[in-house]
C-alpha cells in the first residue's frame, strides 16, 4: 500500500500543478549593485479567507531578470475559487522577517486563470511604476496511459466434483516494500475449462507504478459460492512482457507451486495473453492548459411560483442581501469566469411576461436586449438579473426545454474540443414540460455540454433526480444519454432556515458541489469522441 493511503480516511482527488516563476524589469533599489530579488507566494481561498505563505523562491542576485528555480507546488481544484498573491522584495540581509527588505511591489490572479492561459504576465503594483511578474503553470508529470488486456485460458484444472470449473483471474502488484496487493479481479467464466475472460482497462501506474519491469502476480482461481475459491494456478509477468502481444511468448504456464513437484506435474492449464493495447487518457487540465474553453450560460426562473418580488418572503425579492437567486449566480460565474477569455456570459430567462405588451418568452435575454443577451462577468450577470426583476411580470409555466436546446445548438457547432459549454439553470420549483426536457438532455448528452441544475426555496425537487440519473441513466422516447450530463443540487441545504444568510458559506459550499463533477463530464465527452488536447500552446512569454 502506498504511503498516502489511509484506510477508513477520506481524501478528494486532485490534481498537482506546479508554478515557474519568473521577474523582469524590476526596480533597482541597490546603490552599488543591482537588486537581489526574490518571490513570495501566497494563496488564499473562501475555505480559508486569509492569505496564507506557501512558498518562497530563492535569492538571486543582482539581477532584475530573475528566473527562479524554485517551483510552486499547487493542489489544483476546479470547484473552488483558488486565489495566488506574488510578493517581490530585494532582499538586504539573512533575515527571514519581510520587514527587513525592500517591497518591490506584488501581484494578484487565481489559479484558474493560470491554467486556463498556461503563460502568464503580471504587472507589480508599486510606486516605481514597473516591473512584471510571469508565471507559467505546468501539471505535475504523470504517466497517464492505460493499458487494456484480454486473457483467455486453455485446459484448466478440473476443480468441481461433478462440474467442469468456474475460473477467474486476479492481478497483483508489487509494491516497493516486497508486499503484493490485488488491483483487477475479473469476472466469473462458469463451466469452463476454456474461458475467455472480457478485456478489461487499468491505469499503467495503478497495474506497475509506471515500472513496465515491475512484477504482476496473475493468480486463477476456481469460484465457489461459500467464498472459499480453489487455487487453480498462477503466473509472474511484466508489462514488458505483455506488450508483445498476443503470440508464442505471451502464452503462460499456469503453476500451482503446491503441485510443481509432484512426478509428472506440468501445469495446471495456460493462460493466453489474446489482446495488448495501451491508450493515452488526458486530464481535465491537459483540455484546459492547451486551450479548450469553458463557456457558460445561465438560465433564470422568473415564474410566479418565486412570489411577488415586491414582498419580503419572494425568492426574487432584491434586498442589501443577496437573495437564493444572487447567490447562486455569483457562487457560479466567479469560479467559471477564470476559464473564459472574455468573461461575456449569456444570460437567459424563462417562464415571465416581457415589456412592453406582457408576451409570456419561456427563451428571453434578461438584459432585455434584442439581439445580445451577454453579461460581463459574475457581477454584470447578478446587476442583469436584478434589473431583469423590475421590468418582467413573473408568469409560468417553468419549462426548461427551450433554454436547454437554444445552448445545444451551439455546442453542436463546436464539437471539435476547441469548447466546452455549461447551462447553469436556477429554478424554485417543479418542471411542466418533464417529457420534452428529458428529450432536450438526452439529445444534448452526445454534445460537449453539461447541465447545472440549482434548486432554490422549499419546493417539492424529486423529480431533479431523475434528470441528474446519477443511479438510473436518463432515457426519453426509448433513446438513452449517451452520458450523465446533468447535476442538480437543492440550495436550501447550504443555507440557513430563511434561506438568506451565510452567503460566503452557503456559496462555497454549493459552488464545491455543482461543479465537482465537470471535469469528469468534459473528460469523458473528450474521451467517447477520441479528442485529443488541442495543440502545445505559444512558448512562454519573454
Amino acid at each position: 500500500m502506498t504511503a498516502s493511503f489511509k484506510p477508513g480516511s477520506a481524501v478528494e482527488p486532485t490534481q498537482l500543478i506546479d508554478l515557474a516563476i519568473s521577474c523582469r524589469n524590476l526596480p533597482d533599489c541597490d546603490v552599488f549593485s543591482k537588486s537581489d530579488p526574490m518571490c513570495v507566494i501566497y494563496l488564499k481561498t473562501l475555505e480559508r479567507d486569509k492569505w496564507h505563505e506557501i512558498c518562497r523562491t530563492e535569492i538571486i542576485e543582482n539581477n532584475l531578470n530573475p528566473d527562479f528555480t524554485t517551483k510552486v507546488r499547487i493542489v489544483y481544484r476546479f470547484e473552488i475559487q483558488q486565489n495566488l498573491k506574488f510578493e517581490v522584495y530585494d532582499v538586504d540581509s539573512t533575515s527571514t522577517d519581510l520587514r527587513a527588505h525592500d517591497f518591490l511591489g506584488d501581484c494578484e490572479t487565481t489559479v484558474g486563470h493560470l491554467v486556463s492561459n498556461v503563460h502568464v504576465k503580471l504587472t507589480l503594483r508599486n510606486s516605481y511604476n514597473r516591473g512584471q511578474v510571469l508565471v507559467t503553470a505546468e501539471e505535475c508529470g504523470v504517466n497517464k496511459d492505460e493499458v487494456t488486456l484480454t486473457f483467455h485460458g486453455r485446459h484448466l484444472d478440473r476443480k468441481d466434483w461433478f462440474g467442469s470449473s468456474d475460473p477467474f483471474l486476479e492481478l497483483w502488484k508489487v509494491f516497493e516494500n516486497g508486499h503484493y496487493g490485488i488491483v483487477h479481479r475479473t469476472e466469473v467464466v462458469k463451466w469452463n475449462l476454456n474461458p475467455r475472460w472480457k478485456c478489461f482497462t487499468l491505469p499503467i501506474h495503478t497495474l506497475c507504478g509506471n515500472d513496465m519491469d515491475r512484477d504482476i502476480l496473475i493468480k486463477c482461481y476456481d469460484w465457489n459460492r461459500s467464498g472459499n475459491h480453489s487455487f487453480i494456478g498462477e503466473f509472474h509477468a511484466t508489462l514488458n512482457m505483455l506488450s508483445k502481444g498476443p503470440g508464442p511468448e505471451t502464452v503462460f504456464q499456469c503453476i500451482n507451486p503446491n503441485k510443481k513437484h509432484k512426478p509428472n506435474y506440468a501445469n495446471s492449464g495456460e493462460i493466453v495473453l489474446m489482446g495488448y493495447s495501451v491508450r493515452t487518457v488526458y486530464s481535465f487540465l491537459d483540455y484546459i492548459m492547451s486551450g479548450t474553453q469553458i463557456n457558460c450560460s445561465v438560465a433564470i426562473d422568473f415564474t410566479a411560483s418565486n412570489g411577488d418580488p415586491t414582498l419580503p418572503d419572494s425568492l426574487h425579492f432584491i434586498s442589501n442581501n443577496p437573495n437564493s437567486y444572487e447567490l447562486a449566480l455569483s457562487a457560479v460565474v466567479e469560479i467559471i469566469q477564470d476559464y473564459h477569455a472574455t468573461k461575456q456570459f449569456p444570460v437567459l430567462g424563462f417562464g415571465a411576461r416581457l415589456p412592453p405588451n406582457g408576451m409570456i418568452s419561456h427563451e428571453f435575454y434578461v438584459n432585455l436586449h434584442p439581439t445580445d443577451p451577454y453579461c460581463y462577468g459574475a457581477q454584470g450577470v447578478v446587476e442583469a438579473y436584478k434589473n431583469c426583476i423590475r421590468q418582467v411580470q413573473l408568469y409560468g409555466p417553468t419549462n426548461f426545454s427551450p433554454v436547454i436546446n437554444h445552448v445545444a445548438r451551439f455546442a453542436a457547432t463546436y464539437t471539435d474540443g476547441s469548447q466546452y459549454f455549461i447551462l447553469l439553470i436556477i429554478t424554485d420549483g417543479v418542471i411542466t414540460d418533464m417529457e420534452h426536457t428529458k428529450s432536450a438532455i438526452v439529445a444534448a448528452s452526445a454534445l460537449p455540454m453539461s447541465i447545472i441544475i440549482v434548486g432554490v426555496g422549499q419546493a417539492d425537487f424529486s423529480a431533479m433526480e431523475e434528470l441528474d440519473a446519477d443511479t438510473v441513466p436518463l432515457v426519453s422516447r426509448g433513446r438513452k444519454a449517451a452520458r450523465d450530463i446533468v447535476q442538480f443540487v437543492e440550495f436550501s441545504r447550504f443555507q440557513g432556515p430563511h434561506g438568506r444568510g451565510h452567503g460566503a458559506a452557503a456559496k462555497l459550499e454549493l459552488a464545491k458541489e455543482v461543479l465537482a463533477e465537470i471535469p469528469d463530464q468534459l473528460v469523458g465527452y473528450m474521451k467517447s469522441q477520441n479528442i485529443t488536447p488541442l495543440s502545445a500552446r505559444a512558448p512562454p512569454l519573454e
